[in-house]
């Protein structure tokens, strides 16, 4: 199964990735850990990468879709993934489609974890950090949408959405069942 996880930050998106990832049979690809990960093993695309954050700027699309691209073509990631993080654009998007239709795979789904606006505030305030007060996180939030609403767009005859409230278990199983898988 190949999966892209779309959802706000306070969604439980990560804690989904995880658990999906297990009863799926696929890697969890994030972003994050393949950043960290080329970084420390010093590849090419992590010391790119890593110029671009010492100087505290993006890095670039080129570089992130060849973390992806390198990602997706080894061996565990060949019959599947779950991909958290990625694609953050329209760009990646379609960089994403050509290199499955290149494998001639495409996207199963991409599941759309909603919550209200309200619930990730509050979800956010509770972890304490200084940084989240209520100002912050929802202008976090209008950012989230006004970059994730054209890549839904994109993938609009792909899109899943899963009610994100509620036990992990339920949500789990709310995931699953949008998927057709049973008996997981």
């Amino acid at each position: 199964m190949r999966l892209v996880l779309v959802g706000p930050p306070g969604a439980g998106k990560g804690t989904q990735a995880a658990v999906l990832s297990a009863k799926l049979g696929v890697p969890h690809v994030s972003t994050g850990d393949l950043f960290r990960a080329n970084i420390s093993q010093r590849t090419p695309l992590g010391e790119e990468a890593k110029r671009y954050l010492d100087e505290g700027q993006l890095v670039p699309d080129e570089v992130t879709n060849g973390m992806v691209r390198d990602r997706l073509r080894q061996e565990d990631a060949v019959g599947g993934f779950l991909l958290d993080g990625f694609p953050r654009t329209v760009g990646q998007a379609e960089v994403l489609t050509e290199f499955l239709g290149g494998q001639g795979h495409e996207l199963d789904a991409v599941l759309e974890f909603q919550v209200p606006e309200d619930e990730v505030v509050t979800r956010m305030l509770a972890r304490g950090r200084a940084d989240d007060t209520e100002d912050v996180i929802r202008t976090r939030l209008a950012a989230y949408r006004g970059s994730t609403a054209p890549v839904l767009d994109y993938y609009r005859s792909k899109v899943v959405g899963i009610d994100a409230l509620g036990s992990i278990e339920e949500i789990t199983g709310r995931a699953l069942r949008a998927l057709g898988v049973t008996g997981s």
